[in-house]
């Protein structure tokens, strides 16, 4: 067997997910959220696409998946600060239990 074989079934998972791009006046809370958790998810089949290819030798399927996987993991703490940022609530309880406002 050779790397691309033990492959397809990972590869075919990752189509599945594909990752959304949102127009930036609509941008909700909830759609960083989903943005975050697709690219997590992304990312997590990229490091199991990397593994794999470790396991198998193949070093050039390796770095391409590593790279990929840190790329997604970077896009979903980007996403997950913008949300955490934009929650109104909780920067107004946090001001207010800080502060005393």
């Amino acid at each position: 067997m050779t790397s691309q074989t033990n492959l397809e079934p990972l590869a075919k998972a990752l189509a599945q997910f594909p990752v959304e791009q949102y127009d930036e006046e609509y941008e909700t809370s909830g759609d960083h959220h989903r943005m975050a958790a697709q690219h997590f998810s992304a990312a997590a089949k990229h490091h199991l696409l990397a593994a794999r290819s470790d396991d198998d030798g193949d070093e050039d399927s390796n770095a391409r998946h590593a790279y990929l996987a840190y790329q997604h993991q970077l896009h979903a703490v980007q996403y997950t600060e913008i949300a955490a940022l934009n929650s109104e609530r909780m920067e107004n309880e946090l001001t207010e239990e800080n502060f005393g406002a």
